[in-house]
């Protein structure tokens, strides 16, 4: 059988997901005041495009100027093990070292801290216990077939005090029974969060309320959390339909930066939602000292590739590829390439 996006996607077996335009999003703004809660995770996923090359200056100006924002909680990077896993000329955001953490910011304000880990690639004996750690909440990464064993790490990250959450990787890959079991899983388990993950920025609208009435149907005890990827120059539009749907955290962004195309950005997120919490100016100092120079450096965001990718329910890695090649700009090969048939007999096979 081949994976398949969503039902809604099949004709037939098509479910019950309103086709009206998103602007009848039905979310009382006050509601979205009183419970989002904005995570920046342009160290962690940003990092994906300049191997977590950032200055201690930037890393602190980030943290002050989310904190001044009042933006809930700033990811700092990976809390993975460099015995675990290559790229030891990887900046430190790759591999967390709590004494080095303190260096950076040694007085924390409102934003929390969090970090994630991936299956495989954590040292559990780095972890300290959360009352001797500068990180707030530890986030599980893991595709569907490792969701055991991703639940196995987050009791132990429970189990030391940490705020925790799930994230399953390409959603979009899921077939609908797959999904439903491990929710069932899921939901029986410590996690607090669980995370609705557009990897291949492949969703739209239609798909973000699909997921999250499934989650909310099969994970009834857990708060859910969405990150969305700007292929196709939905994320923040999505980000938004997952709030309508009472997804309480939201990942962003600092002007997108994420792998490939990029993130929801965090300064939209505080512009749109309201909070009075919520201070743009903070942000677009960080922009306009920081952002604007490093984009000049280094490439993300909306470019076609991605948007190719993203509209084939691709893996970004091929785009990224192809930018990374003497045919950076010849989209129309690219696009005959991945839809030949011999990609597509692949794709279906896999």
């Amino acid at each position: 059988m081949p994976k398949v996006r969503f039902p809604d996607k099949l004709g037939k077996n098509k479910q019950t997901v309103s086709d009206a335009p998103h602007a009848a999003i039905e979310l009382e703004d006050e509601a979205m005041k009183e419970t989002c809660k904005i995570l920046d995770c342009t160290i962690r996923d940003g990092g994906l495009v300049n191997n977590w090359e950032f200055s201690v200056e930037f890393v602190r100006d980030l943290y002050n100027s989310l904190n001044e924002a009042g933006v809930e909680y700033m990811e700092i990077g990976y809390k993975n093990s460099p015995k675990l896993l290559k790229g030891a000329d990887s900046g430190p955001w790759r591999f967390l070292d709590e004494s080095f953490l303190r260096e950076v910011i040694p007085h924390k304000g409102f934003t929390k801290l969090s970090a994630l880990v991936d299956i495989g690639r954590v040292d559990e004996n780095d972890i300290l216990p959360r009352e001797e750690s500068m990180l707030d909440l530890i986030r599980v990464a893991c595709y569907i077939k490792d969701v055991d064993k991703g639940l196995e790490l987050v009791k132990k990250f429970h189990d030391l005090g940490y705020e925790t959450s799930l994230n399953i990787m390409a959603l979009s890959h899921v077939l609908e029974h797959e999904l439903i079991e491990v929710l069932q899983e899921i939901n029986n388990s410590v996690v607090d969060i669980v995370y609705v993950v557009d990897s291949y920025g492949s969703m739209d609208f239609k798909d973000i309320d699909y997921m999250v009435e499934k989650f909310k149907q099969y994970v009834p005890n857990k708060q859910l959390g969405v990150h969305t990827h700007n292929n196709m120059q939905l994320a923040f539009a999505n980000t938004l339909a997952a709030a309508a749907k009472g997804v309480v955290y939201l990942d962003a962004s600092v002007y997108g930066m994420g792998r490939a195309a990029g993130n929801c950005a965090t300064e939209l997120l505080v512009s749109h939602l309201k909070n009075p919490r919520y201070e743009l100016r903070p942000l677009l100092g960080m922009l306009e000292k920081h952002m604007i120079p490093m984009r000049e450096k280094w490439e993300w965001g909306y470019i076609i590739p991605y948007m190719i990718s993203g509209t084939l329910n691709e893996h970004p890695r091929v785009a990224m590829a192809l930018r990374s090649s003497a045919k950076k700009d010849e989209f129309v090969e690219f696009y005959d390439t991945l839809t030949s048939v011999e990609a597509v007999v692949a794709k279906n096979e896999s």
